[in-house]
Protein backbone atom coordinates (compact mmCIF):
# COMPACT_ATOMS: atom_id res chain seq x y z
CA UNK A 1 0.00 0.00 0.00
CA UNK A 2 1.47 3.32 -1.13
CA UNK A 3 0.00 6.33 0.66
CA UNK A 4 0.47 9.95 -0.41
CA UNK A 5 -0.01 12.45 2.43
CA UNK A 6 -0.60 16.15 1.88
CA UNK A 7 -2.37 19.06 3.61
CA UNK A 8 -3.18 22.75 3.28
CA UNK A 9 -1.54 23.92 6.51
CA UNK A 10 1.93 23.57 5.04
CA UNK A 11 4.63 20.94 5.16
CA UNK A 12 5.95 22.10 8.55
CA UNK A 13 2.61 21.57 10.31
CA UNK A 14 2.80 18.81 12.90
CA UNK A 15 -0.63 17.67 11.71
CA UNK A 16 0.99 16.07 8.67
CA UNK A 17 3.42 14.18 10.91
CA UNK A 18 0.44 12.95 12.94
CA UNK A 19 -1.21 11.73 9.72
CA UNK A 20 1.96 9.85 8.84
CA UNK A 21 2.12 8.35 12.34
CA UNK A 22 -1.47 7.13 11.95
CA UNK A 23 -0.68 5.03 8.87
CA UNK A 24 3.07 4.32 8.99
CA UNK A 25 2.40 0.71 9.97
CA UNK A 26 -0.06 0.24 7.10
CA UNK A 27 2.09 0.99 4.07
CA UNK A 28 4.76 3.10 2.43
CA UNK A 29 4.11 6.80 3.02
CA UNK A 30 5.24 9.81 0.98
CA UNK A 31 4.70 13.37 2.19
CA UNK A 32 4.24 16.03 -0.49
CA UNK A 33 2.78 19.24 0.92
CA UNK A 34 2.71 23.00 0.31
CA UNK A 35 5.73 25.03 1.34
CA UNK A 36 3.44 27.63 2.94
CA UNK A 37 -0.03 27.94 4.45
CA UNK A 38 -2.69 27.31 1.79
CA UNK A 39 -5.95 27.33 3.75
CA UNK A 40 -8.93 28.52 1.73
CA UNK A 41 -7.48 27.85 -1.73
CA UNK A 42 -10.01 25.11 -2.46
CA UNK A 43 -9.26 23.09 -5.60
CA UNK A 44 -6.95 25.71 -7.12
CA UNK A 45 -4.23 24.55 -9.51
CA UNK A 46 -1.09 26.42 -10.58
CA UNK A 47 -0.80 26.85 -14.35
CA UNK A 48 0.89 30.21 -14.93
CA UNK A 49 4.21 29.58 -13.21
CA UNK A 50 6.66 26.74 -12.65
CA UNK A 51 6.42 24.59 -9.55
CA UNK A 52 9.22 23.24 -7.41
CA UNK A 53 9.13 20.16 -5.16
CA UNK A 54 12.03 20.56 -2.76
CA UNK A 55 13.23 17.64 -0.60
CA UNK A 56 13.40 18.51 3.08
CA UNK A 57 13.62 16.90 6.49
CA UNK A 58 10.83 17.57 8.98
CA UNK A 59 11.50 18.28 12.63
CA UNK A 60 11.07 14.60 13.59
CA UNK A 61 13.48 13.41 10.88
CA UNK A 62 10.80 12.47 8.34
CA UNK A 63 11.70 13.06 4.70
CA UNK A 64 9.19 15.15 2.75
CA UNK A 65 8.76 17.35 -0.31
CA UNK A 66 7.81 21.03 -0.02
CA UNK A 67 5.89 22.26 -3.07
CA UNK A 68 5.66 25.90 -4.11
CA UNK A 69 1.97 25.54 -4.89
CA UNK A 70 -1.44 24.41 -3.69
CA UNK A 71 -2.64 21.13 -2.15
CA UNK A 72 -4.03 20.17 -5.57
CA UNK A 73 -0.59 20.79 -7.08
CA UNK A 74 0.87 18.53 -4.41
CA UNK A 75 -1.40 15.64 -5.35
CA UNK A 76 -0.53 16.04 -9.02
CA UNK A 77 3.22 16.33 -8.44
CA UNK A 78 3.20 13.58 -5.86
CA UNK A 79 1.22 11.15 -8.01
CA UNK A 80 2.76 11.96 -11.37
CA UNK A 81 6.28 13.14 -10.52
CA UNK A 82 7.65 12.42 -7.07
CA UNK A 83 6.39 8.87 -6.56
CA UNK A 84 7.43 6.03 -8.85
CA UNK A 85 3.78 5.13 -9.39
CA UNK A 86 0.40 6.48 -8.42
CA UNK A 87 -0.49 6.00 -4.76
CA UNK A 88 -3.15 3.56 -3.61
CA UNK A 89 -4.59 6.20 -1.28
CA UNK A 90 -4.33 9.93 -0.61
CA UNK A 91 -4.74 11.36 2.89
CA UNK A 92 -5.13 15.11 3.28
CA UNK A 93 -4.53 16.43 6.81
CA UNK A 94 -4.54 16.29 9.69
CA UNK A 95 -5.98 19.77 9.25
CA UNK A 96 -5.84 22.18 12.15
CA UNK A 97 -9.50 23.14 12.36
CA UNK A 98 -12.64 21.33 11.27
CA UNK A 99 -13.88 21.19 7.67
CA UNK A 100 -17.66 20.93 7.88
CA UNK A 101 -20.78 21.68 5.85
CA UNK A 102 -21.16 22.59 2.19
CA UNK A 103 -18.42 25.15 2.79
CA UNK A 104 -15.83 22.43 2.15
CA UNK A 105 -15.54 23.66 -1.44
CA UNK A 106 -13.22 26.43 -0.22
CA UNK A 107 -10.99 24.04 1.72
CA UNK A 108 -7.53 23.24 0.42
CA UNK A 109 -7.65 20.06 2.49
CA UNK A 110 -10.70 18.89 0.53
CA UNK A 111 -9.35 20.30 -2.74
CA UNK A 112 -6.49 17.80 -2.56
CA UNK A 113 -8.91 14.91 -2.11
CA UNK A 114 -11.02 16.00 -5.07
CA UNK A 115 -7.92 15.92 -7.26
CA UNK A 116 -7.04 12.45 -6.00
CA UNK A 117 -10.60 11.28 -6.69
CA UNK A 118 -10.35 12.56 -10.27
CA UNK A 119 -7.38 10.20 -10.67
CA UNK A 120 -9.48 7.34 -9.31
CA UNK A 121 -7.51 7.24 -6.06
CA UNK A 122 -9.41 6.68 -2.79
CA UNK A 123 -9.06 9.80 -0.65
CA UNK A 124 -9.61 10.73 2.98
CA UNK A 125 -9.71 14.28 4.32
CA UNK A 126 -9.14 14.42 8.08
CA UNK A 127 -9.53 17.51 10.24
CA UNK A 128 -9.24 18.19 13.96
CA UNK A 129 -11.40 20.68 15.79
CA UNK A 130 -9.44 23.29 17.72
CA UNK A 131 -10.97 25.32 20.51
CA UNK A 132 -8.69 28.31 20.06
CA UNK A 133 -8.97 30.08 16.71
CA UNK A 134 -5.45 31.52 16.99
CA UNK A 135 -4.04 28.03 16.37
CA UNK A 136 -5.40 28.09 12.82
CA UNK A 137 -3.73 29.43 9.68
CA UNK A 138 -0.18 29.49 11.07
CA UNK A 139 2.92 28.11 9.41
CA UNK A 140 4.95 25.72 11.53
CA UNK A 141 4.43 23.41 14.47
CA UNK A 142 1.73 23.83 17.09
CA UNK A 143 1.36 21.97 20.37
CA UNK A 144 -1.87 20.11 19.67
CA UNK A 145 -2.98 16.69 20.93
CA UNK A 146 -3.48 14.44 17.90
CA UNK A 147 -3.78 11.16 19.81
CA UNK A 148 -7.49 10.63 19.11
CA UNK A 149 -7.01 11.59 15.46
CA UNK A 150 -4.17 9.13 15.01
CA UNK A 151 -6.19 6.25 16.45
CA UNK A 152 -9.41 7.04 14.56
CA UNK A 153 -7.64 7.65 11.24
CA UNK A 154 -5.72 4.38 11.59
CA UNK A 155 -8.99 2.49 12.11
CA UNK A 156 -10.64 4.15 9.10
CA UNK A 157 -7.72 3.50 6.76
CA UNK A 158 -7.64 -0.16 7.81
CA UNK A 159 -11.33 -0.42 6.93
CA UNK A 160 -10.74 1.08 3.47
CA UNK A 161 -7.80 -1.28 2.93
CA UNK A 162 -9.91 -4.28 3.90
CA UNK A 163 -13.21 -3.43 2.22
CA UNK A 164 -12.41 -0.68 -0.28
CA UNK A 165 -14.35 2.57 -0.42
CA UNK A 166 -18.12 2.35 -0.04
CA UNK A 167 -19.91 1.96 -3.37
CA UNK A 168 -20.32 5.28 -5.16
CA UNK A 169 -18.05 7.12 -2.71
CA UNK A 170 -14.85 8.85 -3.83
CA UNK A 171 -13.92 10.82 -0.71
CA UNK A 172 -14.43 10.37 3.01
CA UNK A 173 -14.49 13.60 5.02
CA UNK A 174 -13.54 12.85 8.63
CA UNK A 175 -13.81 15.48 11.37
CA UNK A 176 -12.75 14.81 14.94
CA UNK A 177 -13.58 16.86 18.05
CA UNK A 178 -10.70 18.26 20.08
CA UNK A 179 -11.65 15.95 22.96
CA UNK A 180 -14.33 13.50 21.70
CA UNK A 181 -16.64 11.70 24.09
CA UNK A 182 -15.77 8.46 22.27
CA UNK A 183 -13.91 7.24 19.18
CA UNK A 184 -17.15 6.01 17.56
CA UNK A 185 -17.46 7.57 14.10
CA UNK A 186 -20.96 8.82 13.23
CA UNK A 187 -22.11 9.23 9.62
CA UNK A 188 -23.37 12.75 9.06
CA UNK A 189 -24.84 14.85 6.29
CA UNK A 190 -23.50 18.25 5.34
CA UNK A 191 -24.80 21.22 7.30
CA UNK A 192 -25.65 24.31 5.29
CA UNK A 193 -22.73 26.35 6.64
CA UNK A 194 -20.09 26.18 9.39
CA UNK A 195 -19.48 29.94 9.57
CA UNK A 196 -21.52 33.06 9.09
CA UNK A 197 -20.00 35.32 6.44
CA UNK A 198 -19.59 39.07 6.49
CA UNK A 199 -17.21 41.79 5.35
CA UNK A 200 -15.39 44.24 7.58
CA UNK A 201 -14.34 47.50 5.95
CA UNK A 202 -11.30 49.39 7.19
CA UNK A 203 -9.39 52.46 6.08
CA UNK A 204 -5.62 52.44 5.49
CA UNK A 205 -3.34 55.34 6.56
CA UNK A 206 -3.79 56.93 3.12
CA UNK A 207 -7.57 57.02 3.38
CA UNK A 208 -8.23 54.11 1.03
CA UNK A 209 -10.67 51.35 2.00
CA UNK A 210 -9.65 47.72 2.37
CA UNK A 211 -11.63 44.69 3.46
CA UNK A 212 -11.46 41.53 5.56
CA UNK A 213 -13.81 38.60 5.01
CA UNK A 214 -14.92 37.62 8.51
CA UNK A 215 -17.41 35.29 10.19
CA UNK A 216 -18.42 33.50 13.38
CA UNK A 217 -18.67 29.78 14.03
CA UNK A 218 -22.15 28.31 13.76
CA UNK A 219 -22.56 26.26 16.92
CA UNK A 220 -25.38 23.96 15.81
CA UNK A 221 -27.38 22.76 12.82
CA UNK A 222 -30.08 20.18 12.27
CA UNK A 223 -29.70 16.79 13.93
CA UNK A 224 -27.73 14.39 11.76
CA UNK A 225 -25.57 17.13 10.23
CA UNK A 226 -21.80 17.20 10.61
CA UNK A 227 -21.94 20.48 12.55
CA UNK A 228 -24.39 18.94 15.05
CA UNK A 229 -22.40 15.71 15.36
CA UNK A 230 -19.09 17.45 16.01
CA UNK A 231 -20.11 20.54 17.96
CA UNK A 232 -23.13 19.29 19.92
CA UNK A 233 -22.70 15.52 20.27
CA UNK A 234 -18.90 15.89 20.50
CA UNK A 235 -18.45 12.81 18.31
CA UNK A 236 -16.25 12.13 15.27
CA UNK A 237 -18.18 12.79 12.07
CA UNK A 238 -17.75 11.18 8.66
CA UNK A 239 -19.42 12.33 5.46
CA UNK A 240 -19.29 10.46 2.16
CA UNK A 241 -18.59 12.52 -0.97
CA UNK A 242 -19.01 11.70 -4.65
CA UNK A 243 -17.32 13.69 -7.39
CA UNK A 244 -20.42 13.24 -9.55
CA UNK A 245 -21.79 16.74 -9.16
CA UNK A 246 -24.60 16.31 -11.64
CA UNK A 247 -28.20 16.28 -10.45
CA UNK A 248 -30.62 13.70 -11.83
CA UNK A 249 -33.26 16.22 -12.90
CA UNK A 250 -35.16 16.38 -16.19
CA UNK A 251 -34.74 19.94 -17.48
CA UNK A 252 -36.73 19.49 -20.71
CA UNK A 253 -39.96 21.09 -19.48
CA UNK A 254 -38.07 23.92 -17.80
CA UNK A 255 -36.13 24.63 -20.99
CA UNK A 256 -39.34 24.68 -23.05
CA UNK A 257 -41.13 27.19 -20.84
Amino acid sequence: MKILITNDDGVTSNGIIAARDAVKDLGETTIVAPLTQQSGVGHAITLMKALRAMPMTLNDGTEAYAVTGTPTDCVILGSKGVMDEEPDMVISGINIGENLSRSITTSGTLGATFEAAHFGIPAIAVSLQVKHEELKFKDGVNKIDYSHCISILNTLVKKVMEHGMPEGVNILNLNIPAHPDSDEIIQSSFAHRMYTTDVEKRIDPYGHPYYWIIGDLISDDEEGSDVHTLRVLNQPSITAISTDMGVDVDLSKWLDE
